[in-house]
């Protein structure tokens, strides 16, 4: 026995029991997954050379952390166990082979491959189809009861079908979209509240609310991936079968899961999950393997902590720790003052980052970064890079606050004005280059009217040399003179010329991104441009109107409607009309919009469930295609709901709480041919 390393595991057993506390209990992670990761594997591989150190309750033989006390406890009747992970392709062979040699066969068969959700573990109980507990998994023996709260998600029946199981206990992931992730931030910011960190903790935080009016708000959803414990369901033989079924009683199962008939091929899947990590509309941080027969994944059994028949595949890390070497300002469009992060440049998210952003004062000071700071640095694919929070550990005591700037750093020194109820600073110099500049450059922006070609330095150069005055400008450049500039040939300038034309194709939700219309950010915009169809529309509505919007808060319907009422900023949307700028949310401009009869022409409709013949998305854009809106959620203004297939029980309710009328797919479809209800 070594001294050194007996002090080694307790100092690492008491850092990762304070780090699951944290992460698993209070929602509140101090370190980025991969350095908690790191330490967990320091501690397996100390404990394999050591195996006369392992202790039961060390971290690697327990799941999760002890339940919070603000919740009822729940005593989980089968185990709710967690994985072991592999960081590599060599780990991933080793934890197959591991499982060949404990099975009696000469094949495990198939296997299941399932995407690793980053959310928050729980598990549901039907009894004779009726939903009457859910509860966090906790330390795997016992979780916090969270029904209330679990029972405000859409996704999530209340009832099952006719000829449901007796009992049946599934397990899942609770977790925010990022749709639903990126509005409450908008609305945080546009109400001066601190912004959310990432999806995980906060539909973590969202579940654990003590009152579910507030969870109710939050957009989460759940996919359920396993069985605990089942009476009275069918013979099941397989894990993908399992799967099948709970999905045939309208529980969410995600539709990536696949089938494998080798590790080579379950590694294909690994390598897909890696490739749109940032193409799906929530977040996930790896892939699931299981072996797909129940009988092989009986016989192979389960360690104190994780079951030996499944492994978990962490894809790298989006996060990172760096030294903050200092706190810059910058001017964006419109004049919003944004400090970021000056970093030791740190390979994160597939790049090198030396800077991220900060937001705005309150930020800096809610994370309490400084200078000089050890910080967490997040990066998800083209995500900009942003500083997360300082490791409070490594800062000596003395370290000063930082301070803004009480003046713009344009060379004017004008003063930056934060206005009452504000997030931001704003400088308030009308003709500040660096207002203009930033102004420019997010119009131009992959998000916005995506112009190649007119970055940072010519846009510069352009406002310099008095071409650019306001974003219309942009559509009126003097090529002949460009073509006599230093550095621009024949080439370059064709190439920024059928840029520019191009983005005058954009539909208008790049467009009003690239309007930068304080408080609208890029799902805002969409949600506008889907509601109203054309930018005359919404340059035309009321705030009232606006605010009718399903996601657009009274703060950001004052926001645009104060936008358009400003004759200069009606001046540069003529000019965008006039060099012929698609304002139709369509690609076809203006005619696009009246294309189709406009037989639902204010209404608001609503769809639940799946319909014949339309996705999702589809029957939404045909219902505003012909002037009505589609908000996602029931209201006192809604015309009408439409029900399908497997219909959410929280839309019908409150639809039949509030008398609206409820519409079959057929007497839909006579709504949308003819305008009429029935």
């Amino acid at each position: 026995m070594t001294t050194e390393a007996e002090d080694r595991i307790s100092e690492l057993t008491a850092l990762i029991r304070h780090h699951d506390q944290r992460y698993h209990a209070e929602d509140a992670p101090e370190i980025p997954d991969a350095d908690y990761d790191q330490l967990k594997r320091e501690l397996v591989e100390l404990e394999a050379a050591h195996p006369e150190l392992v202790r039961p309750d060390s971290p690697t033989q327990t799941v999760g952390a002890n339940p919070s006390t603000l919740f009822e406890p729940v005593e989980h009747r089968v185990p709710m166990m967690s994985l072991d992970n592999a960081f590599d392709r060599a780990e991933l062979n080793a934890w197959a082979d591991r499982a060949q040699r404990r099975l009696a066969a000469s094949d495990f068969g198939n296997l299941v491959c399932e995407l690793k959700f980053d959310g928050l573990a729980v598990s549901l109980r039907y009894e004779n189809g009726r939903l009457v507990q859910a509860a966090t998994r906790g330390n795997g023996r016992v979780g916090e009861d969270i029904t209330a709260n679990i029972l405000t998600i859409e996704s999530i029946p209340h009832r099952l079908p006719e000829g449901a199981p007796e009992i049946l206990e599934t397990r899942g992931e609770v977790y925010m979209p990022l749709a639903a992730f990126d509005a409450l931030n908008a609305q945080q910011e546009a109400e001066g509240k601190p912004r959310y960190a990432n999806p995980r903790n906060t539909a973590a935080g969202s579940l654990r609310q003590k009152d579910p009016s507030i969870t109710a708000t939050r957009g989460l959803s759940m996919w359920c991936y396993s069985v605990g414990e089942l009476q009275g369901g069918p013979g099941l033989a397989t894990h993908s079968a399992t799967l099948e079924f709970l999905a045939s009683l309208g529980l969410p199962v995600n539709p990536e899961t696949t089938t494998a008939d080798s590790v080579d091929a379950a590694w294909q899947f690994v390598d897909q999950c890696e490739a749109k990590r940032h193409n799906l509309p929530y977040e996930i941080d790896g892939a699931v393997i299981k072996i797909d027969s129940l009988d092989l994944q009986q016989e192979l059994g389960s360690t104190s902590r994780a079951p030996r028949w499944a492994v978990a595949y962490k894809l790298p890390p989006e996060e990172k720790t760096t030294r903050l070497l200092d706190i810059h300002v910058s001017i964006g469009g419109k004049g919003k003052a944004t400090p970021f992060a000056v970093l030791e440049p740190v390979f994160v998210g597939g790049s090198t980052v030396a800077m991220a952003t900060l937001h705005n004062e309150d930020q800096v000071r809610e994370k309490d970064v400084r200078p000089g700071d050890t910080v967490v640095v997040r990066k998800a694919g083209d995500v900009i890079p942003e500083v997360v929070g300082s490791i409070l550990a490594d800062r000596p005591p003395d370290r000063p606050e930082w301070e803004f700037p009480s003046v713009c750093p344009c060379p004017h020194l004008e003063p930056l004005v934060r206005e009452e109820g504000d997030a931001a600073h704003y400088c308030v110099y009308p003709r500040c280059p660096e207002q203009l500049r930033g102004w420019i450059e997010h119009f131009a922006a992959r998000n916005a009217l995506d112009i190649e070609h007119l970055g940072e330095q010519r846009v510069r150069l352009f406002i310099d040399l008095g071409f650019i005055t306001d974003v219309g400008d942009i559509y009126a450049l003097p090529y002949d003179r460009i073509r006599e500039l230093e550095g621009f040939g024949e080439l370059s300038v064709a190439n920024l010329a059928a840029a520019i034309e191009a983005s005058k194709h954009q539909t208008l939700a790049p467009l009003l991104v690239g309007l930068n219309i304080r408080h609208l950010g890029d799902t805002t915009s969409e949600l506008l441009a889907d509601a109203f169809g054309h930018l005359d529309r919404i340059m035309e509505a009321s705030v009232e109107e606006l605010a009718e919007v399903d996601g657009i808060g009274p703060i950001m319907a004052e926001s645009v409607y104060e936008f358009f009422q400003s004759k200069v900023n009606r001046e540069i949307v003529e000019k965008l009309r006039a060099a012929g700028l698609n304002f139709a949310q369509g690609t076809g401009g203006d005619a696009a919009a009246e294309a189709l009869p406009q037989t639902l022409e204010g209404m608001t409709i609503v769809v639940t469930g799946g319909l014949e013949g339309y996705t999702r998305d589809g029957v939404g854009a045909a219902i505003k295609a012909r002037g009505g809106k589609s908000p996602g959620s029931v209201s006192s203004k809604t015309t009408a709901l439409v029900v399908g297939e497997n219909p959410g029980a929280s839309k019908l309710e409150k639809a039949e709480t509030l008398e609206v009328p409820i519409l079959d797919e057929a007497q839909f479809q006579r709504l949308v041919e003819t305008g009429e209800l029935p």
